[in-house]
């Protein structure tokens, strides 16, 4: 894996926070079971992994 800055790491922990939340204020808006409302709640998985990962190498690095 590549090595990024601590500022690098945190502005892209907000840009994917940012983003997951939007999302999850859109999935109210979608009906259960369509492709969209499915595809959305696999980005907001995604997104919570992805903050997870961040947030353990922000954790290691400070």
């Amino acid at each position: 894996m590549e090595h990024y800055s601590v500022d690098e790491l945190q502005e892209a922990r907000r840009a994917i926070a940012s983003t997951c939340s939007k999302c999850e204020k859109a999935l109210l808006k979608l009906r259960p079971g369509t492709p969209q409302h499915t595809l959305t709640v696999r980005r907001i998985r995604a997104f919570h992994i992805a903050l997870a990962l961040l947030d353990r190498e922000l954790d290691q690095t400070l």
